[in-house]
């Protein structure tokens, strides 16, 4: 089965909203078999919409469309879709009873505008939404089959999971894929794939695929083979054997955060932590607190983001920051130490860094981070050298950070991996 993802709105073109919709869809199409061809984004306009049709359908088995089936005046892609088909529109008694009951669900008055959401083109198959009041549609040309659906996520991933994947699935089959992760941090992808090169030419000749998925700090590693126990089974040893091989670097091989996994080890070891942020400005705080029983293991933060605050708040040496600036191995040192005798914490993290895109010098280029560790063991203080884009550099700092911890309480030592 092969797939094209429409995705309408004039906000995703400007760049007003990001296109989560195509790369979920993608996602859950990839688990079951299917092939996401090709995506495409488009404006609110029915000749663009029916061009985009067009090109669609001369090309794959099923297009999905999402976007353009709200209330409003510049939603059309239903009366766009009426006029391709050449089907009228007709009043769905149904879904009208569905938006009624809606509104009077949430207490507020029905428009117009609202009844005509439940007008649709005949030759659609409904596809119900049972927590919006704009319906999917299915449409069938030939062989191929054109779904239209909200724009909303939660709506548009609802009509799909409670009946359009299964329809798919009736109609074409689809050709099961097994996959599995690994995640790393503080690893490039072209220095991965030189460290494992040898285990993915071996793959390669056992038919088990490999993929590079980078983000900033981050690469996953995507395994896919066919759902046999064979299969199954090469897969979870090629993962043994990349993650003895990296243990620095690979933290985990399912779906959880680097915050997670931090996070479940503290508990396990009954460990708390604190941070003392300067470049991070408390970004390392909010991303270990968005894990849930974070209160479990975590006690509290310093945002110093002005020298003034690191030595009042964290109690830094002034003259030590005269003479080796806030960006230094001795100022990152006492941020983690003295953070965590303040904080009462078996772990303290601490970052200082020139996060850009402006205030760097030729000593201290834009990129260069210092990140603090203070645990049981004593204070180190790792130097590193990232990019030039500010929210990449944090990104990067606040992943370097955990994994760095992650490492210490597992007893990996860094300096051999």
């Amino acid at each position: 089965m092969k797939v094209e993802v429409i995705s309408i709105g004039d906000e995703l073109l400007i760049g007003q909203t990001i296109n989560t919709n195509a790369s979920w869809i993608g996602a859950q199409l990839n688990v079951r078999g299917a092939v996401v061809e090709y995506c495409s984004v488009i404006k609110d306009d029915k000749a663009v919409i029916k061009s985009a049709l067009d090109l669609a359908l001369s090309r794959v088995d099923v297009v999905i469309i999402t976007g353009g089936l709200g209330p409003t005046k510049d939603d059309i892609t239903k009366y766009a879709l009426s006029e391709y088909f050449n089907s009228e529109l007709e009043m769905n008694e149904e879904v009208l009873e569905h938006v009624k009951s809606f509104f009077a669900h949430i207490g507020k008055e029905m428009l117009d505008v609202n009844i005509q959401q439940a007008a649709l083109p005949k030759a659609a198959k409904v596809l119900k939404n049972e927590v919006g009041t704009a319906s999917g549609m299915w449409f069938e040309k030939g062989e191929q089959v054109v779904i239209s659906l909200p724009g909303v996520p939660y709506e548009m991933k609802q009509i799909l999971s409670d009946s359009a994947f299964d329809m798919l699935g009736s109609k074409y089959g689809y050709e099961v894929r097994y996959n599995r992760n690994i995640h790393l941090q503080g690893i490039g992808e072209s220095f991965l794939a030189e460290r494992i090169k040898d285990i993915e030419s071996e793959m390669h000749a056992n038919n088990i695929g490999l993929a590079y998925l980078p983000s900033p700090g981050l690469v996953r590693l995507r395994l896919t083979g066919t759902p046999s126990e064979d299969d199954k089974d090469k897969i979870a040893d090629y993962i043994e054997r990349i993650s003895l091989r990296l243990p620095q670097y690979v933290f985990g091989n399912g779906e959880n955060s680097l915050s997670k996994v931090v996070g479940d080890l503290l508990i396990k070891e009954d460990l708390t932590l604190g941070t003392v942020e300067s470049c991070t400005g408390g970004a390392m705080a909010n991303e270990i607190v968005s894990i849930a029983g974070a209160s479990q293991y975590f006690r509290g933060s310093f945002v110093s983001y002005a020298n003034e605050i690191k030595t009042s708040l964290v109690g830094i040496n002034k003259d030590d920051i005269n003479k080796h600036g806030a960006v230094s191995e001795t100022i990152v040192k006492q941020m983690a130490q003295n953070g965590r005798e303040k904080l009462n914490v078996d772990y303290c993290l601490s970052t200082s860094g020139i996060a850009g895109p402006n205030g760097g010098t030729e000593q201290k280029p834009v990129g260069l981070v210092w990140i603090g560790m203070a645990g049981p063991s004593g204070v180190v203080a790792k130097k590193f050298q990232f990019g030039n884009a500010r929210d990449r550099n944090v990104r990067r700092t606040i992943l370097t950070a955990l994994n760095l911890l992650r490492c210490d309480l597992l007893k990996i030592n860094i300096e051999k991996s």
